[in-house]
């Protein structure tokens, strides 16, 4: 706010010193502090060298002129105007005071329209300076002739008034020499001094850093090296910038710009870095955004900042009911004092009900009761619970539902570790985020990869060292994936007899793993052992019913005891599952062929990976048909669009089912075929068994084919 000292110094004082928000600015100890609404101070009237400090009306600008005020842009302690008309004062009658001394101020700020404008105590000298009985009041370094020199001399301080320390004197209120024990000066009566500088007390600074009689601040705002870079703009000072810019994001955020009212708070929070209430704004944005753990923290830090501050515990008590932290968020909704608001406190009930059934399910191994209220909680508010979403990870993998439990990690909300109202939170008993690699170990143990199950039970205990649930889990995976180790390396070895054991050992301490079921199967049928093969392939399935090495186990032990039924049953569904596969297609054809001989089906023509036969006669057709066994027609047009769609997939049954003769007839080839078998629409496709027609589908879909051709196999 430095000024030239030339043609502005009373008018670009006035106007800089308001637009710097005047009446909002207060000292601290170590930074300026602005409460938005709540102004310290009053604005000032700056315009006359010898005015009062009084309040300035208004509608008052800088080029604006009354009966008791000069505010032209030069005046000075000289009284010389340049660049605008003189007006002549109106003079204020002069009273005496006695036992006054330059630089006091006292008696009456009471004026009269016709009063002269002289202050009560100062008379104006012949070179226009002020004096107080007889002494100068303001140094304009300038004889009586040079009064009509346009700017004063650079050690004068231009036309404003002084606010020692953050306090206004008011008007009428009058200043005497022991006023108060501080340093902070008017004018002591032994220095100069104009208007538009402070000058603050503590370490006898003088304003602009010169000396008693000399003093070039120029109008610049002097309280001391603490606040040496008080000149800034206004939202630094006053936090103006601050406020019109937490508006903007308020206007974003009601039209659910979240990322751009964010960056609004962002900004304002750089200014004012101490404000709660941008931090509480901030954390709503972070919440519309799905950043519930940010927000936390914004909100935790705001209550921080201002512990009263009652919207910031609303909203962190909000947060934390959806975080599933019911004790830490009753303490913020329920605050002392305040009226607790009956939606939210609902909210917290009915999710604190569900959660406490789901832990009362869980301690007493009632996994369909626990996975019920643990849902019920996360309708109910606590939508952003990790520990509930991992509580329904580990009831569905209790269950024997690995894959959903597996499907269900990726929804697990991410949030980030350690916020300050969470990191002592329990669930179940445990700290929260051990309770979350607790379940993840589970997990990693059910689906056979040991060493990150080993993992994640360490980091457990790391976190809640002293919880027995956790040393329990980890002391048994650390068992379980030592003794599968062991039992793979005797398999290797062919030592399957002891590797049967081996596994057996790790089934005592996790009786519910089917990896273990199913690797001591692939043992009891190295051993010729076929009956126990299928009964741990069972178990393994019935943990995990899509488990492929345990339905290729249970196939092929079928197969061994000649139970085809259900050999070629497991068979189709890998085949299924595994299209690609030559081995398991060569295994299905074995069995079927095995199937039709052992009820005492006549077996001709069966070959492993046939092809879609072609006909185009009708005594070939009809030779076709007569076949034992079952055959498949495809009536067909080579320029039907979905005749050219599904033929790939007649040749890929072809190869799923080879005990079953496909063939294959063009209408437009063979159109007596067409004719005699009355096939006019396409495609058309026409089962038969020994001879009989048993079924006909036009224009089916791949599913419903493939249905009936399954049913026509066996």
């Amino acid at each position: 706010m430095s000024h030239s000292g030339k043609n502005n110094n009373t008018t670009t004082t006035a106007t800089n010193i308001t637009e710097l928000g005047f009446h909002n600015l207060s000292f601290c100890d170590d930074a300026l502090s602005c409460e938005a609404n709540k102004p310290d101070f009053r604005e000032l009237d700056l315009g006359s060298p010898v005015s009062p400090l009084r309040t300035r009306p208004s509608g008052l600008t800088a080029t604006s002129t009354t009966t008791t005020t000069t505010t032209s842009s030069s005046s000075s302690s000289s009284g010389s105007v340049s660049g605008q008309t003189r007006l002549n004062p109106v003079n204020k009658r002069h009273d005496s005071i006695p036992n006054s001394h330059s630089g006091e101020l006292s008696g009456s700020s009471e004026t009269s329209p016709t009063a002269p404008t002289r202050k009560p105590g100062h008379a104006r000298s012949d070179s226009g300076s002020v004096s107080v009985s007889g002494h100068p009041l303001i140094y304009s370094g300038q004889s009586s002739h040079q009064s009509s020199v346009s700017s004063p001399p650079p050690n004068v301080l231009p036309t404003g008034n002084i606010c020692p320390s953050g306090k206004i004197l008011k008007t009428g209120i009058g200043l005497t020499s022991n006023r108060s024990s501080r340093t902070d000066t008017l004018g002591s009566g032994m220095g100069h001094y104009g208007h538009g500088s402070i000058m603050r007390g503590g370490s006898n600074h003088i304003v602009g850093g010169g000396s008693a009689t000399s003093v070039k601040s120029g109008g610049s705002l002097a309280v001391g090296p603490e606040n040496a870079n008080v000149n800034r703009n206004r939202g630094g000072i006053c936090g103006g910038d601050a406020e019109e810019l937490k508006r903007m994001g308020n206007e974003l955020y009601r039209k659910g710009c979240f990322g751009e009212a964010l960056s609004m708070y962002d900004k304002a929070i750089s200014l004012a870095p101490r404000n709660a209430a941008f931090r509480s704004n901030r954390a709503a944005a972070l919440t519309g955004l799905g950043r519930i753990g940010e927000a936390v923290k914004e909100c935790e830090e705001a209550v921080r900042l201002d512990p009263n501050y009652w919207r910031a515990h609303q909203r962190l008590g909000s947060l934390l009911v959806r975080l599933g932290q019911v004790e830490n968020a009753r303490g913020h909704l329920c605050l002392s004092g305040q009226q607790a608001d009956p939606t939210e406190v609902h909210r917290l009930q009915v999710v604190e009900k569900h959660l406490s059934k789901c832990t009362d399910a869980r301690k007493v191994g009632d996994w369909k009761s626990a996975l019920r209220e643990g849902d019920a909680a996360i309708a109910a508010g606590a939508d952003f619970s990790p520990q509930l979403s991992m509580c329904r990870v580990e009831a569905l993998l209790k269950l024997h539902q690995l894959e959903d439990a597996e499907s269900s990690l990726s929804n697990i909300p991410k949030i980030e570790p350690s916020t300050v109202s969470s990191s002592q939170t329990r669930f179940f008993g445990m700290l929260s985020e051990a309770y979350t690699f607790f379940v993840r170990a589970q997990i990693e143990m059910a689906l056979g990869r040991f060493e990150n199950a080993v993992t994640a039970a360490e980091k457990a205990g790391q976190i809640d060292p002293r919880n027995v649930e956790v040393a329990v889990l980890l002391n048994n995976v650390k068992l379980v994936a030592r003794a599968r180790a062991r039992g793979n390396d005797l398999f290797k070895s062919e030592r399957f007899t002891e590797a049967c054991q081996a596994y057996g050992e790790g089934l005592r301490f996790d009786p519910s793993n089917s990896v273990l079921y199913c690797n001591r199967a692939a043992c009891w049928f190295k051993l010729g052992q076929w009956e126990r093969s299928v009964e741990d392939s069972n178990q393994a399935l019935l943990i995990q019913p899509n488990y492929t090495k345990a339905l290729l186990r249970r196939a092929a032990s079928n197969s061994k005891l000649e139970k085809w039924a259900d050999a070629v049953r497991d068979f189709e569904v890998l085949r299924r599952e595994l299209p690609d596969d030559n081995e398991i297609a060569e295994s299905l054809f074995h069995a079927q062929v095995s199937l039709k001989k052992s009820r005492g089906e006549e077996v001709y023509n069966m070959k492993f990976g046939g092809e879609v036969e072609e006909v185009s006669s009708l005594e070939q057709f009809r030779a076709a048909v007569s076949l034992p066994g079952v055959s498949v027609v495809h009536f067909k047009s080579a320029s039907n669009l979905h005749c050219k769609q599904i033929s790939p997939y007649v040749e890929t049954l072809c190869g799923r089912y080879p005990s079953i003769n496909f063939l294959k007839v063009d209408i437009d080839e063979s159109p007596g075929v067409a004719h005699a078998e009355n096939v006019r629409i396409v495609p058309t496709f026409k089962i038969y068994k020994n001879g009989s027609r048993m079924k006909e589908i036009v224009c089916p879909s791949r599913d419903m084919l493939e249905h009936s051709v399954r049913h026509y196999s066996f």
